[in-house]
Protein backbone atom coordinates (compact mmCIF):
# COMPACT_ATOMS: atom_id res chain seq x y z
CA UNK A 1 0.00 0.00 0.00
CA UNK A 2 1.27 3.32 -0.83
CA UNK A 3 2.06 6.37 1.72
CA UNK A 4 -0.86 8.14 0.42
CA UNK A 5 -3.51 4.95 1.14
CA UNK A 6 -2.04 4.16 4.58
CA UNK A 7 -2.96 8.29 5.41
CA UNK A 8 -6.73 8.00 3.68
CA UNK A 9 -7.27 4.87 5.61
CA UNK A 10 -6.15 6.73 8.70
CA UNK A 11 -8.34 9.66 8.56
CA UNK A 12 -11.25 7.63 7.54
CA UNK A 13 -10.14 5.44 11.07
CA UNK A 14 -10.40 8.58 12.53
CA UNK A 15 -13.82 9.98 11.30
CA UNK A 16 -15.28 6.74 11.77
CA UNK A 17 -14.04 6.19 15.29
CA UNK A 18 -15.35 10.45 16.13
CA UNK A 19 -18.41 9.47 14.65
CA UNK A 20 -19.06 6.25 16.57
CA UNK A 21 -17.90 7.17 19.63
CA UNK A 22 -20.43 10.51 20.02
CA UNK A 23 -23.47 8.03 18.60
CA UNK A 24 -22.88 5.67 21.34
CA UNK A 25 -22.51 7.10 25.05
CA UNK A 26 -19.40 6.73 26.60
CA UNK A 27 -17.77 9.17 24.17
CA UNK A 28 -14.24 10.39 22.89
CA UNK A 29 -11.10 8.18 23.20
CA UNK A 30 -8.50 10.32 21.79
CA UNK A 31 -7.20 10.63 18.16
CA UNK A 32 -5.21 7.26 18.36
CA UNK A 33 -8.25 4.98 19.87
CA UNK A 34 -10.49 6.98 17.63
CA UNK A 35 -8.22 5.30 15.02
CA UNK A 36 -8.24 2.18 16.09
CA UNK A 37 -11.68 1.91 16.65
CA UNK A 38 -12.22 3.06 13.03
CA UNK A 39 -10.02 0.79 11.67
CA UNK A 40 -11.71 -2.05 13.30
CA UNK A 41 -15.05 -1.10 13.04
CA UNK A 42 -14.00 -0.67 8.82
CA UNK A 43 -13.21 -4.43 9.26
CA UNK A 44 -16.64 -5.31 11.08
CA UNK A 45 -18.71 -3.00 8.71
CA UNK A 46 -16.68 -4.63 5.10
CA UNK A 47 -17.87 -7.90 6.97
CA UNK A 48 -21.53 -7.02 6.99
CA UNK A 49 -21.61 -5.14 3.93
CA UNK A 50 -19.62 -7.53 1.91
CA UNK A 51 -21.95 -10.33 3.29
CA UNK A 52 -25.11 -8.90 2.41
CA UNK A 53 -23.65 -7.01 -0.92
CA UNK A 54 -25.07 -3.81 -0.41
CA UNK A 55 -22.11 -1.39 -2.03
CA UNK A 56 -21.27 1.51 -0.15
CA UNK A 57 -19.31 3.87 -2.80
CA UNK A 58 -16.87 6.35 -2.35
CA UNK A 59 -14.87 7.61 0.50
CA UNK A 60 -18.14 8.43 1.97
CA UNK A 61 -19.84 4.99 1.84
CA UNK A 62 -16.16 3.99 3.57
CA UNK A 63 -16.94 6.62 6.15
CA UNK A 64 -20.64 5.47 6.51
CA UNK A 65 -19.71 1.64 6.76
CA UNK A 66 -16.48 1.89 9.20
CA UNK A 67 -18.72 3.99 11.26
CA UNK A 68 -21.55 1.37 11.35
CA UNK A 69 -18.75 -1.26 12.23
CA UNK A 70 -17.45 0.96 15.33
CA UNK A 71 -20.26 1.22 16.52
CA UNK A 72 -21.21 -2.07 16.88
CA UNK A 73 -17.62 -3.27 18.11
CA UNK A 74 -18.16 0.05 20.87
CA UNK A 75 -22.11 -1.79 21.92
CA UNK A 76 -20.33 -5.30 21.78
CA UNK A 77 -17.60 -3.85 24.10
CA UNK A 78 -19.88 -2.16 26.43
CA UNK A 79 -22.28 -5.27 26.72
CA UNK A 80 -18.63 -7.11 27.82
CA UNK A 81 -17.63 -4.24 30.27
CA UNK A 82 -21.60 -4.92 31.33
CA UNK A 83 -21.43 -8.86 31.85
CA UNK A 84 -17.90 -8.16 33.88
Amino acid sequence: MDPQGIIIWLVIGAIAGWLAGKIVKGGGFGLVGDIIVGIIGSVIGGWIFGSYVVALPGIAGAIIGSTIGAVILLFVISLVRRAT
